[in-house]
């Protein structure tokens, strides 16, 4: 099992090339950010884990622009959106600039996505329609796996529609980054299970995490494919122990990605200790 590391991708957090080399120098497979382009001032959507809106995320810098800052000083950490917002960028600008990363990085780059929380944020960058966004999430990775992969690409769906373009360069990865869906809803987790590289669940709202993985399995096999070639990247915003690493692991887990605690979010002084003290736990996972 592998361990990434997550972070808020802020001006108070880090340098993102001084995070990765430690990672790197530390045993990490993976660094992790994840994107918010803005947030509206006026919202109606709720915070998913309730009460107020954390301040970093109104400070959170772009991921991929800190993903190549990461891959110019390291050679084997791997690279990862948690999560990007797909739906909210210009389709072949933001493939192209995935390829473009990908290629830099030598092959390095995951892509971890979902449909969002804040229905404001999404409304402000895209005309797709909010209600149907598990349909649009699904096209658009159709549609950007066809540019990576294909050597005349077109795309014609409900929600996107292109006739045969050129794309190049292509992404070091010969079907593109792969692409983990993060999704908990019954509906996210249906997706998942259809179409997605991998599956990027969160520990504290899953409820019985065993029962979660189970599940999310027996769905994977009914669409026809091997779970095995599913993986499952646990996304933990808890500071799990040593036994909950091996716990988690032995349910098949293949990457947790953990962070600082939520309540910490705000004290990026606390992240490097958490580096040195997730380094040493590495070593004794084996």
């Amino acid at each position: 099992m592998h361990i990434g590391f997550s972070f808020m991708n802020t001006p108070l957090d880090p340098d993102p090339r001084e995070l990765a080399t430690a990672l790197e120098d530390r045993g990490f497979e993976s660094l992790w950010t994840g994107e918010h382009s803005h947030i509206p001032r006026c919202r109606t959507s709720p915070y998913p884990a309730g009460g107020e809106l954390p301040e970093p995320y109104k400070q959170m810098g772009d991921p991929y622009v800190t993903l190549m800052a990461a891959a110019a000083v390291t050679t084997r950490l791997k690279l990862g959106t948690g999560i990007a917002l797909l739906m909210e960028r210009e389709l072949f600008s933001q493939a192209k600039t995935i390829a473009s990363l990908d290629r830099l990085s030598g092959g390095r780059l995951m892509i971890g996505t979902g449909v969002g929380w804040n229905e404001e944020e999404f409304t402000n960058t895209t005309h797709q329609p909010w209600k149907k966004r598990y349909g649009v999430m699904r096209e658009t990775v159709a549609a950007s796996r066809a540019l990576w992969r294909d050597e005349a690409p077109e795309y014609h769906g409900e929600y996107i529609n292109f006739d045969p373009v050129w794309f190049a360069p292509k992404p070091a990865q010969v079907e593109g980054p792969p692409v983990i869906f993060g999704a908990m809803g019954p509906l996210g987790v249906r997706h998942a299970a259809e179409w997605a590289d991998g599956w990027m669940p969160v520990d504290v709202a899953m409820g019985d995490v065993a029962e979660g993985i189970r599940g999310f399995r027996e769905q994977v096999a009914g669409n026809g494919r091997d779970p095995d070639r599913v993986p499952i990247t646990l996304q933990t915003l808890m500071t799990p122990d040593l036994d909950t690493l091996k716990r988690y692991r032995d349910l098949g887990v293949e990457r947790i990605v953990v962070g600082v605690a939520l309540d910490m979010w705000d004290q990026p002084e606390k992240i490097m200790p958490m580096v040195d003290e997730f380094g040493e736990l590495i070593q004794k996972l084996g």
